[in-house]
């Protein structure tokens, strides 16, 4: 090889190695500072827990800060405006799906575009609770439904907005069950009142549910996730119960602003699917009523989709119009 060949190849081989340093530089760069995970619900939630603890996890594997910050209010627009105005792929949204994949049939106009919200990683699947005051006398899905059509508007159940609602919304309609909707601000005062008799159904995240349940006062006949619950191995899904149309995941993920690398994208999901994997966090976890199901980007992305067409069968079933 004569000495103008070596050179050449010589100089060929830095300009790729010297393509390839960018490239690996801004895998490693993120994150460059503090990461903020904006949640849509108040403190003391099995969501806000899940996110704390991933937070410190994070913190450790990443040597930035990770802060959790509540924005509760405005039905989850509140923190999802706080994550799109930013415009910084360091501030996301950690949330369950349930709390704005129901947008398009709740506001006649949405604030922002589905596709601002970039799908990051599933982190879990809450548990989500059919419920009756144990007042009520009924021990399962079928006997509930049983009551209802003996006795035809003489019983109600709360509603706090949002998919769930919307999903026994629907059910009533398409068994053609006849009870009454008493509207919620909050979701604490519903399950309050369920507890105390004063609405006999509910459908809430089992954590938020549990208290009242270990006090007796809270029955829940059926999980609404398409997967039995090996921590709550007594309670059958609705689909087992015999009741599919009361199926529906309760998703929880981290989403970002468009724009977001997918380098980063990919690091947040791998790290927290590495972080869940320990038997201790997930135990944690479980005590909050949910279920380890960590996804990639990719995998959220589906899972979203899926619920969202579900939404949308239960739109079609209410006769509502979703906003576009």
């Amino acid at each position: 090889m004569t000495i103008l060949r070596r050179s050449l190849l010589a100089l060929i081989l830095c300009a790729v190695a010297g393509m390839a340093v960018p490239a690996q530089a801004q895998t490693q760069a993120w994150p460059q500072r503090n990461v903020r995970f904006i949640i849509p619900l108040g403190p003391g939630s099995g969501v806000d827990i899940t996110a704390r603890l991933l937070a410190d996890k994070l913190s450790e594997r990443w040597g930035q800060s990770v802060v959790v910050e509540n924005r509760p209010g405005g039905d989850a627009i509140v923190a999802i405006n706080s994550v799109l105005g930013a415009k910084d792929d360091h501030i996301l949204l950690f949330a369950p799906a349930s709390t704005f994949t129901a947008h398009p049939l709740l506001h006649e106009s949405l604030p922002y575009k589905i596709d601002d919200l970039v799908p990051i990683a599933r982190v879990t699947n809450t548990l989500i609770g059919v419920a009756v005051p144990t007042s009520l006398t009924v021990s399962s899905l079928k006997d509930f439904v049983a009551k209802l059509r003996a006795e035809p508007g003489k019983l109600n159940y709360a509603s706090a907005t949002g998919a769930n609602d919307l999903l026994f919304t629907a059910f009533l309609k398409s068994e053609k069950l006849d009870m009454a909707k008493v509207p919620y601000k909050n979701t604490v005062e519903a399950v309050n009142d369920l507890a105390e008799g004063r609405v006999q159904g509910y459908i809430a995240a089992y954590a938020i549910l549990r208290p009242h349940v270990q006090a007796g006062k809270v029955k829940v006949i059926a999980l609404t996730n398409s997967q039995h619950a090996a921590s709550l191995n007594d309670i059958p899904t609705a689909a087992e119960a015999g009741f599919k149309s009361l199926e529906f995941d309760g998703l929880v993920g981290l989403l970002g602003p468009k724009g977001m690398p997918d380098a980063a994208r990919q690091r947040i999901a791998k790290d927290i699917r590495e972080i869940v994997a320990d038997p201790a966090v997930a135990s944690k976890l479980a005590a909050t009523g949910q279920v380890v199901n960590p996804g990639s980007p990719e995998e959220f992305t589906q899972a979203l989709r899926e619920q969202r067409e579900t939404v949308s069968q239960i739109g079609k079933t209410l006769g509502i119009k979703a906003a576009q």
